[in-house]
């Protein structure tokens, strides 16, 4: 049904990954339709690609049924066009299922990780690109490369698919390769215990076939037995691919990658060990793919990065700002890090946006703990996205965690008064919801100031 139909709707098309899966089937001359609930500057995209999007609930605003519904958990079945399409008996997919299909087509390579994953995918299908192998991938972040998160070719030798876990959606994907880069701690309101999230992970492992490759960070400890073929990567540490001799040099991490892979010349050029360690791993999946030394240096030195990892939106000589997807408490501390080592001894000040309730709630002394590593803390409300709000759960109650002075609570329409009073030296905003509207108008005040 999914290979001969030629209209799609997409609920929640807005989406990352939904709008990868609809670029797909677009790609492919499938009429796709899609709603979401609010415009963005990704669904303003879709529609130049020529796709159709509505903003409104209402199935009046639909010319024509469609043959099939794909959708994300994140829409809630109680809406009126989900209704709808039941109604009418319409075959619903979830994003998952889809993806997982596709999967079953190709051979593919899943990279998985409560961090990192987006970067790696990007990396390694760059790599792809750069040494000439067509591939096909569906990334959870805009490439700077490309300028997209779907990359497509009709005579693709691979599928390069983000595994993730939330909903449990990578028990779905069927991988010839897959990585696992981390297992922190997070979709508590899927899983309710890391023991469970754990146990979710190696039943990801489990879906590789007996001639398949695991590839799992060294500091991972609990993945030992998970596949018959385990490789492991560390950057500091022996392992099957590690690096000797980092450096930075002029902005770039400078370094030799070691082990089954031998590869001088690494040179890149984004800040933060974590991405040394991304840029390990997706050497050591395009060498598991069969890609050469030359050519994976040459695909991490051009790589540009992904919109919103560490994306460096203005810079001038008195002011950095910088807006990142960073929504957990390791990926917070990782940024931050990030930044102190690219400018030390300047003043950072963060922007962060928590995102979920369930989220705030459970992790919220490891919030505190890494939002304290900054040196002024400016703290948006929740952005709740599929959730309804949990009493007692806010932002204020985060701010009473965060043992620093200069910490305060800020409503989002006071946001550009409450940045040009501090004359932040570098600045960060963080978040996974809708904080990135701001970056826009925060690069004009910047720009005004520079002017004046």
């Amino acid at each position: 049904m999914i290979k001969n139909a030629t209209h799609i709707f997409f609920l929640g098309i807005g989406g990352i990954g939904m709008s990868a899966l609809a670029r797909y089937f677009h790609d492919r001359g499938v009429q796709v339709c899609g709603y979401d609930k609010q415009p963005s500057a990704l669904t303003e995209q879709l529609r130049k690609e020529g796709i159709s999007i509505t903003h409104s609930d209402d199935p009046a605003t639909i010319s024509t049924n469609p043959q099939l519904v794909i959708y994300t958990p994140a829409v809630p079945k109680g809406t009126a066009l989900y209704r709808h399409f039941a109604k009418h008996h319409i075959p619903v997919y979830k994003r998952s299922e889809v993806l997982g299909l596709l999967s079953e087509e190709l051979p593919t390579i899943a990279v998985a990780g409560t961090h990192g994953k987006t970067t790696i995918t990007a990396m390694l299908t760059h790599i792809m690109k750069s040494a000439g192998i067509p591939c096909m991938a569906f990334l959870g972040g805009i490439s700077t490369n490309y300028n997209t998160n779907y990359i497509g070719d009709t005579n693709a030798a691979w599928l390069i698919a983000e595994a993730d876990e939330f909903d449990r959606s990578f028990l779905k994907l069927s991988p010839q390769i897959a990585l696992i880069s981390s297992i922190d701690a997070d979709h508590m309101d899927i899983y309710g215990s890391r023991h469970v999230l754990l146990d979710s992970f190696r039943l990801f492992a489990e879906r590789l076939p007996d001639d398949g490759t695991l590839i799992t960070n060294k500091k991972l400890t609990n993945t030992k037995g998970w596949h018959s073929n385990e490789l492991h990567y560390h950057v500091s540490e022996e392992a099957d691919y590690y690096m000797q001799d980092h450096t930075i040099s002029d902005g770039r991490y400078q370094a030799r990658i070691c082990g089954r892979l031998y590869a001088e010349g690494l040179k890149i050029q984004h800040p933060g060990y974590h991405n040394l360690e991304n840029a390990l791993a997706a050497a050591a999946l395009a060498h598991q793919a069969g890609i050469e030394a030359p050519g994976i240096i040459k695909g991490l030195n051009s790589f540009t990065g992904v919109k919103r990892r560490f994306e460096i939106c203005f810079q001038d000589s008195n002011t950095v700002y910088v807006d990142d997807y960073a929504h957990h408490p390791e990926e917070i501390k990782a940024t931050i890090e990030a930044a102190r080592e690219m400018w030390p001894g300047k003043k950072i000040t963060g922007v962060f946006q928590p995102h979920l309730y369930s989220r705030t709630r459970d992790l919220a002394d490891e919030f505190a703990q890494s939002l304290q590593a900054l040196d002024e803390l400016i703290l948006l409300d929740i952005y709740p996205a599929r959730e309804t709000p949990i009493p007692g759960i806010n932002s204020g109650m985060l701010l009473k965690k965060v043992n620093m002075s200069k910490a305060i609570y800020c409503k989002a329409e006071d946001l550009l008064n409450t940045i040009r009073e501090r004359s932040p030296e570098v600045l960060i905003t963080m978040g996974a919801g809708n904080i990135d509207r701001f970056a826009a108008s925060i690069i004009e005040l910047f720009n005004q100031e520079t002017a004046s």
